[in-house]
Parts: structure tokens; C-alpha cells; sequence
């Protein structure tokens, strides 16, 4: 896409020049079939690893890590299992059957030959699996309760998105060789925006431990939302072809994390290590979500206005209208959160972990190390600007992505 193209091509499937471009008998016959079961597995695989995730956080904050046979864990790993199913299946039968339609839609891998998505989520799996003993050794070795963002639970997440960014491609390459116009393209599209709102998530968890509420009033915390975010939210409106695609991903995200703070609560849990600081009866949910669901909003209206425009003007609108909405809506809720108006079960504020202390900002409700004037000013500039870039990249490859066939 050059510089003077414009930015958001024509969202209308029965309009886009990919989709009208004539496929071949077989993959016609494939993509007027219903979902391939591989591809609901897959999804289930993701969707496990997502539950599983919040759950272990949950886990490590209420009773700590006492085991590695937790069902948390069991969860997370299913993910890495049904994987090796559905990637397995893809290549062995793709490699040495003889269906002509999954070799029409195929790569060739060192002499295997599978979907793209196939080879991304296998690497996933095994990335997910081999994480497993490195984290039990790394547990064993610097403490049972240590943070989120450490080399083995950095590779197992790396992992999970590879699954999640296989399967993703594997609808993906099926939408784009279909029509636009046969049954299986809209829940297609649905299960894609699911997915990615699933990605949505694991961006969010990644930023966890930068995004606590004690910590959203310091241009730190809008700075790593505005690295991690827009990007996938233009990558995704544009390889969905979906009007709504950053409010449906950021309402996924935001569904899942009020669900925990809802549901969890209700299992029983007592901390099994120490020292406890905090009495704690039950599994403690996760903050409130972060309102990414505004910001995804107005980034949704603002491409719906300008699919004229080049990409370099909407990647700067972008950014900026990002970061402006995201502050404007985060930092006065943060100031909510951290109030006694919010201590009640929606909004979660009454949920401390065992290891709490007494004087921890957390329960004191004090905000860590806030910013103000030009040191806030500044660091809201370059969430700016690192929203824009991601912005352009975000475009750029996912006007790719809709090339994928295979």
C-alpha cells in the first residue's frame, strides 16, 4: 500500500477485489462447508488457555503456587494439546493424504505441507510445552510466588499467541478464499473477532503488572497500552473486514475480565503460603478492566470517515485520538477506583491478595508515583506517537493479511 493509497479499503466483503477473485472448485466447495471442526478446536484451545490464565493469576494472589498439577495450569496446557491436535491433524493429512482441496490451501515447510496457521500455532504448542518444566525449575529455584512477567511465563505467553495467531490464520485463509457471500463467511468473521478479542486480552494481561489501577495516573501506564493496542486494533479491523472490528475485540477483553470478577469470588480458597497479611475466604479476581472499549469506539468511527485519507494521516489521527480518548476516560475512573464509591462486587476494589500489607498503596488507595505538567504532558506525547506507529504497522500488515489464502 503506498503512501497516497487509501488507508482502509472497502469493508463490503461483496466488494473487496480478494474475496471477488474466482477460487478454484475445490476451495469453493471448501468454503461453502460449514466451519472445519479443526478451526473450533482451535478456538476452544485458545479460549482454554485464556480461562486458564486468569484462573492461575487468580491462583498465585489467593492461595499461591503451591503445585504444578493446579487446574489452572491444566488449562493453560490443554491449549498446547488440543494445538498438537489440530496442527498435527492439518500436516500429517495435508503432507501425505490426498485431499486436493487442503493441499490447494496449503505451504510447504521443510518438505511438509499444511496452512500457514498450521506451522504458527505448532511452533506455539511447543513453545507452550516446553515452558512447563522450564517454569517448575524456575519456581523451584527462586521461589513459589514470583511475578507474572518472568522468562518461562514469558515464553509460555509467546506461546499462546502463536496458537492463538495460527488459528486466527487458519479462518483468516478460509474467509479470504470465499466469496463473501456463502453461509460459513459471517461466522467465520465472528469466530475471527472472538479470537482477536482473545489477543486483546493477552495484550492486556501481558501489561498487567504496568496497568494496576494505583498505577494509572503516571503516563507510564498510557504508554504501554499505546505500544501495545492500536496496533492489533487496526490489524484486526482490517483483516476482518469488519465495520466494528475494535469495539467487538475490546468488548471480548472487557467481557472476560468483569466475568472474573463476578465468578471467581464464588470458589472457595485459602492461601497455603505466607506470610498472610490479608484474610482471604475465596480466589481473587483480577482489577477492572482498563475502558479500552471507548477508545476502540472512537478508532471505529474515526476509520469508518476516513478510508480516503493516505495512511500516514490516519495512523497520526489515530494516535492521537487514541491517547486523548483513553486518558480522558481512564484517569478520572482510576481516581473512582481508588474511592470508597467502588468497593462493592462489580467493581471489585474490596478483593486483595493474601500477601497484601497493610500499608500497600493498594489498600491505602494511594496512586503510585503520579505524574503532572510536563513530565505528564511528555509522556502522553509519546503514547502519541507510539499509537501512530502502531497504528501504520497495524494497517500495513493487515491489509496483507487479506491476501492469505493458504
Amino acid at each position: 500500500m503506498s503512501a497516497s493509497s487509501p488507508t482502509l479499503p472497502i469493508l463490503d466483503p461483496l466488494k473487496d477485489p480478494v474475496l471477488r477473485s474466482a477460487p478454484s472448485d475445490h476451495a469453493q466447495s471448501a468454503v461453502r462447508a460449514a466451519v472445519p471442526w479443526y478451526i473450533w478446536c482451535g478456538v476452544l484451545a485458545v479460549t482454554s488457555a485464556t480461562i486458564g490464565g486468569d484462573w492461575d493469576v487468580s491462583w498465585h494472589r489467593s492461595i499461591g503456587r503451591d503445585t504444578f498439577w493446579t487446574p489452572a495450569h491444566m488449562a493453560i496446557y490443554a491449549c498446547g494439546v488440543l494445538a498438537a491436535i489440530v496442527c498435527g491433524y492439518l500436516i500429517f493429512a495435508t503432507t501425505f493424504g490426498r485431499s486436493a482441496t487442503l493441499k490447494s490451501a496449503s505451504v510447504n515447510v521443510l518438505g511438509f505441507r499444511a496452512p500457514l496457521g498450521a506451522f504458527i500455532a505448532a511452533w506455539g504448542g511447543i513453545a507452550m510445552l516446553t515452558s512447563a518444566p522450564f517454569d517448575n525449575w524456575w519456581h523451584a529455584a527462586y521461589g513459589l510466588d514470583v511475578k507474572i512477567v518472568s522468562p518461562p511465563h514469558t515464553l509460555l505467553i509467546l506461546g499462546i499467541r502463536a496458537v492463538a495467531f495460527g488459528i486466527l490464520f487458519l479462518i483468516l485463509a478460509t474467509m479470504n478464499r470465499s466469496d463473501g457471500a456463502n453461509t460459513s463467511f459471517k461466522p467465520l468473521q465472528r469466530l475471527f473477532l472472538y479470537l482477536g478479542g482473545l489477543i486483546i486480552g493477552g495484550q492486556m494481561f501481558f501489561l498487567m503488572e504496568f496497568t494496576f489501577d494505583v498505577k494509572l495516573h503516571s503516563a507510564s501506564a498510557y504508554i504501554a497500552l499505546a505500544i501495545s493496542l492500536p496496533v492489533f486494533f487496526a490489524l484486526l479491523s482490517q483483516a476482518s473486514r469488519n465495520r466494528w472490528a475494535a469495539t467487538s475485540t475490546a468488548f471480548v477483553y472487557t467481557l472476560f475480565g468483569i466475568a472474573e470478577i463476578l465468578i471467581l469470588p464464588l470458589v472457595p480458597a485459602t492461601p497455603k503460603l505466607g506470610p498472610v497479611f490479608f484474610p482471604v475466604t475465596h480466589l481473587v479476581p483480577a482489577k477492572f478492566p482498563i475502558l479500552i472499549l471507548v477508545p476502540a469506539l472512537a478508532l471505529d468511527l474515526l476509520w469508518q470517515r476516513t478510508r480516503t485519507w493516505k495512511t500516514w494521516q490516519v495512523a497520526l489521527a489515530s494516535g492521537l485520538l487514541f491517547t486523548a480518548v483513553l486518558v480522558a476516560v481512564e484517569w478520572p475512573f482510576a481516581t473512582f477506583l481508588l474511592s470508597k464509591a467502588s468497593e462493592n462486587r462489580f467493581f471489585g476494589t474490596i478483593y486483595f491478595q493474601y500477601n497484601s500489607r497493610p500499608d500497600s498503596l493498594d489498600r491505602l488507595r494511594r496512586f503510585f508515583q503520579p505524574d503532572s505538567g510536563l513530565v505528564l504532558g511528555l509522556g502522553l506525547l509519546r503514547a502519541s506517537i507510539y499509537a501512530s506507529l502502531g497504528t501504520w504497522l497495524g494497517l500495513r500488515f493487515g491489509t496483507w493479511m487479506r491476501s492469505v489464502q493458504r
